[in-house]
């Protein structure tokens, strides 16, 4: 049996491969190109119309699945509605339409990933539905409750309901205004006045757009009637009586209502209450006299009716008083109890009786009562005072009177703040004493009188008093103290508190404005001495604290601390860095720093210096003076030598010039060319023979002229030619040229020797050439002469 796989057909093959290309392309690719949103009929309807809103998504894909579209409608930016679905179209309708769907629409469709919002469409939904009042109750008594209802059903959203009531011909005003419910609203509402009212509502939607109204409600008429419950009060024997009088207050009600209650107050305080009617009986006092108050009360509603009591005394509230007023310890003080008599028909002073307590116990029964004051006795003293009418009998008793024996003020001690003054500041002084009851009074006097006083009043207070400055220790002893604590005595004033504030004081003088001397003299230093800063003080408290400084640089030089008045600041071996200028500061205990005045300091060169540098003066004066005498020496020697060789080296050349034009005349006969290239030959050699014979002056032996005239004509065997004009020039400027100066003349040969031989490496060129050559050499020659005779 063939067990090999059978041939895939190539349909198949085919089809497999357009899976795997599928699946190997994974999500397929789309984009959202438009989302659109159409709100039907219009963007602006009435109150109840029906609104169809069309969201619309347009995407674009590569393959043929259906893709899935979640549309979400949003007005304010609130989504309301979502849809999910294949379809590229939904359908969002508002059956019907009210003021609460105004506002700003978008459709945002989202594809997979990606989302995209359509252009925002405004809906504007006009006019309210007029809202219904309802009243549990229409005829009510006054202060009666009932229920008002005032709705909207066909409306969305929050609404804010508002009540109103109208008066018979009055305008309308507000009742109450409620928190937004919904379409609906139920409150309670009270009228408190008898008559006929119209009640009406309204209420408000708060949009994004802004606020809108309603029209009012349907009126509903109120009656109110009035409740007959006002209560009827009498005040037996009268509205005014006597203290101890029996008094009958009686508050009722005539109505036939049931559950009525009748209350009698006085001062917010509730006497007596009772159903319908009450009497209330009570002997009258004198805190009684007030307004008394009779309230009838039927469910919400009560009425009241008011009456004034006025009761009168019949002899006053007893007072305690105590003589004298200031009691110090040992003073003997009285107290005495009294009162006065108003109705002194009904009251005899022979019946009153008197007792005096001390913290509620009985000290005598006496109106009177003497004692000597002592930290026993002090305590809360009261008096009470009895009485009998011919009904009646009552007590009174007097406010309580506080007794406490004072101290009497010690002598008052002196000190300064801080224990510390410093002479030229201003200071604080106290003054104080260990005893006394307060409040005590302290006064300061000074060396220019009254300081000031300060009273005490309070324990653990101080009398401080703010002192000018003084300059001198002595200003302190002229200062004094007084205390006193009673009016009636005289102030305690302390011996001798001026010692003992001196002694207990630590007094301080500012330091003085410090000099600064310079050691061994003043302003001028030479290098290599030693240089001393002292630093002094006239006056001062000691410890003083010196400090140097140098005002071209920063920080301290040194600082010293000394008990003496002087302190001392060495510099060693001074250098030219040391100059400048130089201070001092000064220091104490006053923390008050004073600097002196700024010395300058110069700093001079070491004398040894000055000397090595005057050496080295003389010295280089001495070297300049013998190189200008060496040189002088050296160019006149120069001038002598040269003048030596100038003459003979010139009377040489002329004479061998001459000569060589002599044997240019005798070799008349010879060529042009010939005669030029043997002249230019023998103007060479002539030319290298005297740089030769020139260099060579002082060891070559002198010739005369026929020797050399003799030598020459050897040397140059050419034949004669005639003498042409130039030659005859260059002779003749020859001849002028010994009359002249000798070293003119040599400048002017070597000046020939030179062109010569520059003319002799051309002389090939023929006789032309040979010519013209010889006529540039000797103008060349005029010129070295014209330029060596201007130098």
């Amino acid at each position: 049996m063939d067990t090999r796989p059978p041939n895939l057909p190539p349909l198949l093959l085919l089809t497999i491969i357009l899976l795997f290309s599928q699946c190997a392309r994974g999500q397929s690719s789309y984009i959202i190109d438009a989302v659109g949103l159409k709100i039907l009929p219009a963007s602006t309807v009435q109150s109840g119309t029906l609104v169809t809103m069309q969201c619309r998504v347009i995407v674009s894909h590569d393959n043929t699945a259906r893709l899935t579209h979640k549309f979400q409608i949003v007005r304010d930016d609130v989504p309301i509605r979502s849809f999910t679905t294949t379809e590229d179209t939904v359908v969002h309708e508002l059956k019907p339409a009210r003021a609460a769907d105004s506002g700003s629409y978008e459709c945002r469709v989202t594809v997979k990933d990606k989302s995209k919002t359509s252009f925002s469409q405004k809906l504007d939904v006009t006019g309210l539905q007029d809202p219904v009042l309802y009243l549990n109750r229409t005829t009510l008594y006054e202060g009666d409750d009932f229920i008002a209802t005032c709705s909207a059903p066909e409306e969305k959203g929050s609404l804010i309901f508002r009540f109103f009531r109208r008066f018979r011909n009055e305008e309308s005003q507000r009742m109450k205004q409620v928190a937004p419910t919904g379409n609906s609203s139920e409150t309670t509402l009270v009228l408190r006045q008898a008559g006929d009212y119209f009640l009406y509502c309204d209420y408000e939607i708060n949009l994004v757009s802004g606020t809108r109204r309603s029209n009012h409600s349907n009126e509903v008429q109120v009656i109110v009637r009035e409740l007959h419950i006002s209560p009827v009060m009498n005040v037996l024997p009268s509205s005014r009586v006597f203290e101890g009088d029996v008094i009958e207050v009686v508050c009722k009600v005539v109505t036939s209502l049931k559950n009525i209650q009748v209350f009698l107050t006085k001062d917010k305080r509730i006497l007596k209450q009772a159903p319908v009617s009450l009497s209330h009986r009570f002997t009258a006092q004198e805190g009684d006299s007030g307004e008394l108050v009779c309230k009838a009360e039927w469910g919400n509603v009560q009425k009241e009716t008011y009456k004034t009591l006025t009761v009168k005394e019949l002899f006053s509230k007893p007072w305690l008083t105590v003589d004298p007023g200031d009691i110090f310890v040992g003073d003997r003080f009285k107290l005495t109890c009294s009162v006065s008599v108003y109705v002194p028909e009904r009251i005899n002073n022979q019946t009153l009786q008197f007792a005096i307590y001390k913290n509620n116990m009985k000290m005598t029964s006496s109106e009177t009562y003497i004692t000597q004051a002592h930290p026993s006795t002090n305590g809360n003293y009261t008096c009470k005072t009895m009485a009998s009418s011919v009904s009646h009998s009552f007590v009174k008793e007097s406010p309580t009177l506080v007794v406490k024996a004072k101290v009497p003020v010690s002598k008052p001690v002196m000190s300064v703040v801080g224990g510390t003054l410093i002479l030229g500041r201003h200071f604080q002084l106290i003054c104080q004493s260990d005893q006394g009851t307060l409040p005590i009074t302290y006064l300061l006097y000074g060396p220019r009188g009254l300081v000031g006083h300060r009273v005490v009043g309070k324990p653990g207070d101080q009398a401080v008093f703010n002192c000018s400055s003084i300059f001198k220790s002595s200003d302190l002893s002229k200062f004094m103290c007084q205390a006193k604590n009673s009016q009636h005595r005289p102030p305690m004033v302390g011996s001798g508190m001026e010692a003992q504030l001196l002694r207990s004081t630590k007094i301080i003088e500012p330091v003085s404005k410090p000099m600064l001397t310079i050691e061994p003299s003043m302003g001028d230093v030479s290098e290599g001495q030693d240089l001393t800063l002292s630093c002094s003080v006239q006056s001062g408290t000691p410890p003083f604290n010196f400090t140097w400084y140098r005002a071209e640089s920063e920080g301290a030089l040194a600082t010293q601390t000394s008990k003496m008045q002087k302190g001392y600041y060495h510099v060693r071996s001074v250098k030219g860095e040391h100059k400048g200028g130089y201070y001092c500061v000064s220091t104490n205990p006053a923390n008050e720093s004073k600097q002196s005045q700024t010395i300058m300091i110069t700093v001079k060169m070491a004398g040894w210096k000055k000397g090595l540098i005057a050496f080295f003066c003389i010295l280089l004066i001495l070297v300049l003076i013998l190189v200008v005498v060496f040189k002088t020496c050296l160019r006149q020697f120069k001038r002598k030598r040269t003048g030596e060789l100038s003459v003979k080296s010139a009377s040489t050349k002329v004479e061998r010039l001459s000569l060589t034009q002599a044997e240019v005349i005798e070799a008349a006969n010879v060529t042009p060319g010939m005669m030029g290239k043997s002249v230019w030959s023998e103007h060479v050699s002539g030319s290298e023979s005297d740089d030769q014979k020139s260099e060579t002056a002082t060891t070559e032996p002198h010739y005369t002229g026929e020797d050399q005239h003799r030598q020459i004509q050897t040397e140059v065997n050419l034949p004669l030619a005639p003498v042409n004009t130039e030659t005859d020039a260059v002779n003749s400027e020859v001849r002028n040229s010994k009359h002249g100066d000798p070293e003119q003349t040599t400048v002017e040969y070597a000046e020939l020797n030179h062109d010569t031989d520059h003319q002799g490496d051309h002389g090939e060129h023929g006789e032309q050439g040979g010519d013209s050559v010889q006529h540039d050499h000797l103008d060349e020659t005029g010129d070295n002469n014209t330029a060596d005779h201007g130098e």
